[in-house]
């Protein structure tokens, strides 16, 4: 069985991405149950950072200029950290990252697309930092750098915001 993948269907264009259920089920199953039940929609990008990542999925990002964005969690609260030893996946560019606070368990619905090789993310790696891969992007890595491009302000937030119209998620084929 293949993994399942989703449609990213933003205001700059589209970005198809796969979800590594088979090495990351919790982590990537946590995102698919956000994604279908509609969270994700009509969110924006609050923080983008040329030459290293796009970071979105705070509810409080609705409202693209919310001073709050950026500090929410999804509706169900925090996942437990995942790191399995079969699983160390770096956060190269194109990779979906969890988001979190820095404290333990505390991912949630939040993540962030490295657009480039942030391998001191990598759970693995020494350091505080502590950002399971749970999946990548497979078409739009055009879409990602459009977005990774936009002029931001000095909060790392686009100046013209860039929302999340909706995800589609694509059930997983036989390969």
């Amino acid at each position: 069985m293949a993994n399942p993948t989703a449609i990213l269907e933003t205001s700059l264009g589209n970005i198809t991405i796969e979800l590594f259920v088979d090495k990351m089920p919790l982590t990537a199953n946590n995102f698919l149950k956000l994604a279908r039940g509609g969270f994700y929609d009509g969110l924006h990008f609050h923080r983008v950072i040329n030459k290293f990542m796009l970071q979105f999925g705070c509810p409080y990002s609705k409202d693209p200029k919310s001073s709050r964005a950026g500090t929410g969690d999804g509706p169900d609260g925090t996942i437990k950290d995942e790191h399995p030893a079969d699983a160390r996946i770096s956060n190269e560019p194109g990779t979906l990252s969890m988001a979190n606070t820095g404290a333990p368990n505390s991912g949630s619905s939040q993540f962030f697309v490295n657009t480039v090789h942030n391998h001191y993310l990598d759970w693995f790696s020494p350091g505080a930092s502590k950002h399971p891969v749970f999946g990548k992007v497979i078409s739009g890595m055009d879409i990602v750098h459009k977005i990774e491009a936009t002029p931001t302000d000095g909060d790392d937030r686009p100046r013209t915001p860039v929302k999340m119209n909706r995800v589609v998620v694509q059930a997983a084929k036989d390969a």
